[in-house]
């Protein structure tokens, strides 16, 4: 089979078992590597053995790749098909057929794994129509959150990947942080250059009942707030450990959302399953529009909407509610009546 091909595979199998992003990021770079030459090259180079000097092959993928020039499905991949299935889902009904767009992911410029288009490409392949680039904000330091200046660069990458013909329509965005007084953290011109705002909180997630609604009602009234990123910061399962949710009126903030337009995300990451059912119910009695979002950092986390849309199907969400189910124009409309 094709070389690039079955890395790139191999990587996504291991992005959506969420595997070490390490191992991953070894596949993808040796794809980049091989990718340059031409088959006859490539394999030249297999048979007298200069791939095996090359920067970026190691052991692994050297394997992968000689046994996918000779004609024959690397075992690796073999292996990971038969561990995880294959990497195309069956075609999906429901509401997960339903969704159109991804508010929510992450890339190299700040705590992703890959380059902007490379997600794009993973997007399109997952069924999306357009794509919401939202790396993280400046205060996010442990993430690599974007200041200003790195965020206008993005943006101009971003304005000429959506020249090119045939890719996934990509739009401005960005995961700004909830900071403890409730400010979003970027300027307010930066705001106004972007598509779309999730707003989240990351820091003192331990904070009092009390101060925590305060803080998160401050951000909703916040006109360039769009989402409102997964709201009990919980961790149920993974490599983190676990988590317990926030605490918070949920019942205010909620009906903040409501009143200020502002859609509650259903966050998809297996870890996360962030709200819990029962504030996917309390928002949902309070009339909150939803957004069902990966929250990918890598190419293979886009399979984690399957477990979004079930868990918004299981809570009684209709379509209609859900703003990753509308045509990008209708969203952009609507981001840009805040």
């Amino acid at each position: 089979m094709d070389p690039v091909e079955a890395l790139e595979e191999i990587a996504f199998l291991l992005e959506r078992d969420r595997a070490s992003s390490f191992k991953s990021k070894a596949f993808r770079r040796a794809a980049d590597v091989v990718g340059e030459y031409s088959a006859d090259e490539l394999a030249a180079r297999v048979a007298d053995g200069r791939l095996k000097r090359t920067k970026g092959i190691g052991d692994t993928t050297y394997t992968v790749i000689a046994e996918a020039v000779g004609g024959d499905v690397p075992g690796y991949l073999a292996e990971l098909r038969v561990r995880s299935g294959p990497a195309a889902s069956a075609p999906s009904d429901g509401l997960r057929s339903q969704l159109k767009g991804d508010l929510h992911s992450h890339t190299e410029w700040s705590d992703g794994t890959t380059r902007i288009e490379v997600m794009a490409r993973a997007a399109k392949q997952a069924g999306l129509e357009y794509l919401v680039v939202s790396d993280h904000s400046p205060s996010l330091r442990v993430a690599n959150g974007l200041s200003s200046e790195r965020l206008l660069e993005q943006l101009q990458v971003i304005e000429g990947l959506n020249g090119r013909p045939g890719g996934i329509r990509l739009l401005t965005g960005i995961e700004v942080d909830i900071l403890i007084d409730g400010a979003l953290d970027q300027t307010p011109d930066m705001f106004d250059r972007l598509d779309i705002v999730v707003a989240s909180v990351h820091s003192k997630l331990r904070m009092e009942s009390r101060e925590m609604t305060a803080r998160m009602l401050r951000a909703i009234e916040h006109p360039s707030m769009n989402v409102l990123g997964h709201c009990t910061g919980r961790l149920v399962e993974g490599s983190r450990g676990t988590r317990p949710q926030s605490t918070f009126d949920a019942r205010a903030v909620f009906a903040a959302c409501a009143e200020h337009d502002v859609a509650v995300e259903i966050n998809s990451r297996p870890e996360r399953q962030d709200p819990p059912d029962e504030l996917i119910q309390l928002a949902l009695d309070a009339g909150c529009l939803f957004s069902i979002d990966s929250d990918a950092h890598s190419p293979g986390h886009f399979s984690f909407l399957d477990l979004g849309a079930e868990r918004a199907e299981a809570n009684g969400v209709p379509a209609e509610r859900v703003i990753t189910t509308w045509p990008a124009d209708r969203l952009l409309e609507w981001a840009a009546a805040h």
